[in-house]
């Protein structure tokens, strides 16, 4: 209670991972509680976890709902949590999850969804609303699962948001690709805008990645030092630029070197070292950015809030796009150079006769960069480009992305 005082205090919101999907099998733990399958299914087809040996909440029991109910709304409004992060939904949706034909049971439809704990989350949903109506609830959903974050009374789930686990496949695949090769992986990036706004989506760079084997988010860039973290700066620049609400796991705000190992603290010491504090300053601006703009946030959920400028420029590994907020007047351009290949005179389409500003630049020297920047305004020229009227001639950093604003007018600057 008094570490989340002080949070709040700081201006930081709290956020709990809470997990009905599964408890341990410990003794001293909810198992076999009264000397029977008080908690869980009987059946082992419906009440354990092949993934992780562990057992399943009996969703069909009202008391067993309430108690799971009860718990959420304990930390809520005892510790005064700002959101439930729910893990393991995918788990609890399927009752196929990680099984084989002949180790599940099908529902009273003969279909593989688990309609109890369907009901269930719904009840979660509308019960803490009901209480909290602004805590945030944020589904861990690996499938395409239809409604996650739709309203119950439309046949959604009725979370907040969801995380969009494909994003996150997808383009850290994209990354461990050598720039050589980037091009004929271009999809892999342009992919989640087909299905950005079907939820309400965060964009993850969780635990999940930087555990096991799967090296830290710096050591599965691909290049060179320098290159390296050239990427992971790119990497988080274009996270931001993206439609979504934004996770990244701890140590990779300041590019840890090791995997995550619960046994140990992040390595702080890494922080002294300048490439490091670069992709600390760079993070810490982005987040700045994205509290300043309306264009970042106002519209994250709607289409009404993207634009592509050029999404198939596979030759050069470019993309260009412009977020919007709710006011004509606040959109913002970004540029993405997915190689590390300086490009000069690299010409875009914007919509009217203007300026514009750079406001931010990965590539920047004090983040760790070369310093290849736009420095003065940039005018526009009646140059048609991409559908639009008027266009912008660019220089493009290597393995960098920019962020350009429209400052004003024609007619104003004149005067």
């Amino acid at each position: 209670m008094f570490l989340i005082d002080k949070l709040h205090e700081a201006g930081i919101g709290v956020i709990l991972d809470w997990v009905p999907s599964h408890f341990p099998t410990d003794e001293h733990g909810l198992g076999y509680f009264d000397g029977t399958h008080l908690y869980e299914y009987e059946d082992p087809r419906k009440g354990f976890h092949p993934d992780w040996k562990s057992l399943i909440f009996n969703f069909c029991r009202n008391e067993v709902r309430a108690f799971l109910i009860s718990n959420a709304l304990y930390w809520l409004d005892k510790y005064h949590i700002d959101g439930l992060r729910v893990d393991a939904v995918a788990s609890m949706l399927y009752l196929d999850y990680s099984r084989k034909e002949g180790e599940w049971i099908p529902n009273e439809y003969g279909g593989r969804e688990n309609l109890e704990a369907i009901g269930f989350l719904k009840e979660f949903n509308q019960t803490v609303h009901s209480y909290y109506p602004d805590v945030l609830t944020i589904a861990e959903e690996s499938t395409s699962w239809p409604g996650v974050t739709h309203p119950i009374a439309n046949g959604g789930l009725g979370f907040d948001m969801k995380w969009m686990m494909g994003w996150m496949h997808d383009t850290l695949s994209y990354f461990q690709t050598d720039p050589v090769y980037r091009g004929y992986h271009h999809g892999q990036l342009t992919f989640s805008l087909v299905y950005a706004f079907s939820e309400k989506f965060v964009l993850p760079l969780s635990h999940d990645e930087v555990v096991y084997g799967k090296h830290s988010l710096i050591n599965k860039m691909p290049g060179d030092h320098w290159q390296q973290f050239a990427n992971l700066r790119l990497l988080f620049s274009y996270m931001y630029g993206h439609p979504g609400a934004k996770l990244i796991f701890m140590g990779g705000e300041f590019a840890q070197q090791h995997e995550w190992q619960h046994d140990f603290s992040l390595d702080w010491h890494e922080n002294q070292y300048p490439e490091h504090q670069g992709i600390q300053k760079l993070v810490g601006q982005l987040n700045q950015l994205y509290k300043q703009y309306p264009a970042l946030y106002e519209n994250n959920y709607s289409g009404e809030g993207f634009e592509w400028i050029e999404m198939n420029d596979q030759t050069n590994s470019v993309l260009s796009w412009m977020r919007k907020g709710k006011n004509e007047q606040d959109k913002l351009l970004f540029v993405a150079n997915f190689t590390p290949v300086v490009r000069e005179n690299y010409r875009i389409g914007v919509p009217k006769l203007g300026f514009y500003t750079e406001i931010l630049n990965s590539d920047n020297l004090s983040y760790g960069g070369s310093n290849v920047l736009n420095e003065t305004v940039l005018e526009t020229a009646p140059i048609p480009m991409h559908g639009k009227t008027h266009s912008l001639s660019l220089t493009l950093p290597p393995l960098a992305l920019i962020v350009l604003k429209f400052s004003h007018t024609y007619d104003w600057y004149v005067a």
